[in-house]
């Protein structure tokens, strides 16, 4: 019953981070649109002499809208402000939620992996931690010291110190807790953007205009630019949320360069289309991305490796016995590793019937990217997974 509680649990975690998540990219990339996409009044215009520096008219839903930008703020605030900030809130608490609950309460079998670093679980949290909080202190430094002029700059030095943080995580944990970590670091990122640098800011402005005063610009340009940067974070994090489900990407040799090429492309599809909405057709950024995915398409074509000659018989019932030791423990309908409540994918290993069906899946897993076990917890050799991948190739017979 507790297994089923903590399984209920995640679930709903992730379901809410999930929807959260939805909520703050698509308000992060309706505003940005919104920005991009605003036209400026005559000059002599109404909107002009009331300070408004954009505005647009759209369609939807049935009805017209018509949003306008003032250039600070308007003469006289309204009664009535809508904030966007418990998107971000919701979303991070959530994922933290969920990284606790899946990674750091089953450290040992979720994020160390032996053959990268042996750990404790301290150790282990501790630098999962550190990367989070680290991440966010080196980047809030970058983006307030001279540099914060030149976001060219700082969009290469922030991917820079992005991608050795991979590197690093991915020589201490196991590759898909790493991907992970470096999601959670970017998230991190974020949800701090918004905490302490956009919505201060915004409370400042409303501060200053209900005490009769003028707002301070510098606090929109300094909530403005920490917005754009979350809007470059979003389709990189994206993809880490789902990349434990592509095994060929965090078990690659050089799972952080694989990252960083995804990560890369991601930043420069969102360059795609913020330039689409200010008019221009940004074609290179498109080619760029394209060619990024290309290596990452190449680079992680599995390149299967000679099957060495096994002793005696390959039969079903030999290889039921190795996967009786080394993979029924997630692959049952009861596992028993530990932080596993439910047969990962699905997939049951506890029968002739269910080992057949899946024979490609476990080729792949223990073959090509040797991925599974996860951190080879139930220490399958080189020659069981050998005699896995011989009955595989010779079609995976019954007898």
């Amino acid at each position: 019953m507790e297994a089923h509680l903590i399984e209920v649990l995640g679930m709903l975690v992730r379901w809410l981070h999930v929807i959260a998540g939805i909520a703050w990219i698509g308000s992060s990339f309706y505003f940005v649109w919104l920005d991009n996409s605003l036209d400026a009044p005559e000059p002599d215009s109404e909107e002009a002499k009331k300070g408004v520096s954009g505005q647009l008219w759209a369609i939807h839903g049935g009805g017209f809208y018509n949003p306008q930008k003032y250039a600070v703020a308007p003469a006289r605030l309204p009664e009535k402000l809508h904030w966007f900030k418990w998107e971000a809130y919701t979303t991070w608490l959530s994922g933290t939620a969920l990284l606790v609950l899946v990674y750091w309460l089953n450290a040992q079998s979720m994020m160390v992996d032996p053959s990268v670093a042996v750990l404790t679980t301290p150790q282990a949290v501790g630098i999962g931690l550190a990367s989070m909080v680290g991440s966010w202190v080196v980047y809030d430094l970058i983006c307030r010291s001279p540099l914060r002029r030149h976001n060219g700059v700082i969009a290469l030095i922030v991917f820079g110190l992005m991608t050795l943080l991979a590197f690093g995580l991915t020589r201490t944990f196991g590759g898909r807790a790493a991907y992970i970590h470096v999601g959670t670091s970017i998230g991190t990122i974020m949800a701090a953007n918004v905490f302490f640098l956009i919505i201060p800011g915004q409370k400042r402005m409303v501060a200053a205009m209900r005490a009769g005063q003028k707002p301070n610009p510098e606090d929109g340009i300094r909530s403005k630019q920490r917005s754009v940067h979350n809007n470059y974070f979003t389709l990189p994090v994206v993809f880490i949320m789902i990349s434990n489900h592509y095994a060929a990407t965090y078990s690659h040799p050089h799972a952080w360069a694989i990252l960083a090429l995804i990560g890369g492309a991601g930043v420069l599809i969102r360059v795609y289309f913020n330039r689409k909405h200010k008019g221009y057709f940004a074609w290179p950024s498109l080619v760029g991305a394209a060619l990024l995915l290309g290596i990452v398409t190449v680079w992680t074509a599995p390149h299967v490796a000679a099957i060495p000659p096994v002793q005696g018989a390959v039969t079903l019932d030999r290889v039921r016995t190795i996967v009786g030791q080394r993979c029924v423990t997630c692959h049952s309908m009861t596992p028993t590793f530990p932080g596993i409540t439910q047969p990962p994918a699905g997939v049951v290993l506890t029968t002739p019937e269910g080992i057949v069906q899946n024979s490609q899946r476990i080729f792949q897993q223990v073959w090509v990217t040797k991925i599974m076990p996860l951190g080879n917890a139930t220490h399958i050799t080189d020659d069981e997974r050998a005699v896995i991948a011989t009955w595989v190739a010779a079609g995976a017979p019954r007898n």
